[in-house]
């Protein structure tokens, strides 16, 4: 049985099998310490037994107004915990301090466009495409040189507040922007 708690500094220590992945964006220290000073309610771990971690979710509020948000910047679980609906445990507390907690009106996350195992994992937690984001990756991260190369899927869900479902756009996919025009 694993165990869903905070995550905490000492956890930078000890995740290296979960982002040794390929599709897991690595952060330098500061990003990470900065997000659990800000937003300690929104960054949590998944631990075995054993005391290994097996994934971790960060995220944040963020937005103005009816744009006012939970963001997940990670999610990731070790390659020999996937499977086991870690994510969607994580997600599920992400999504309810975003609701709740902060009164959000949704809840997005930026995927790889060619990740379709994780679009496909998020499309059946009940997010969407909301826009397609060019060149919003830069390509130094899969061992290539050169300029940003991979767009990136915007993809959201609606919270309680979002009554009109504002968050939700039929056409997402097609709806292309820059990677300078997101925030």
């Amino acid at each position: 049985m694993s165990v869903l708690r905070p995550f905490r500094a000492t956890d930078l220590f000890k995740f290296n099998n979960i982002n040794l992945d390929i599709w897991t964006e690595t952060y330098g220290i500061s990003f990470y310490l900065s997000y659990l000073a800000r937003w300690p309610d929104l960054c949590c771990a998944q631990e075995a037994p054993s005391g290994r971690m097996m994934g971790y979710i960060i995220g944040k509020a963020e937005g103005q107004n009816l744009e006012w948000h939970g963001h997940i910047t990670a999610l990731t679980v070790a390659p020999e915990y996937r499977r086991l609906s870690l994510a969607r445990k994580m997600v599920d507390l992400l999504e309810y301090v975003s609701d709740k907690g902060y009164k959000g009106y949704f809840v997005d996350l930026y995927v790889r466009c060619t990740n379709a195992v994780a679009i496909s994992m998020y499309e059946r937690m009940g997010y969407s495409v909301y826009r397609r984001v060019r060149e919003y990756y830069g390509s130094l991260g899969m061992g290539r040189a050169g300029k940003d190369e991979e767009d990136a899927f915007d993809m959201r869900k609606p919270l309680s507040r979002d009554t009109g479902r504002r968050s939700v756009r039929a056409n997402g996919r097609e709806f292309i922007v820059s990677a300078h025009d997101v925030s």
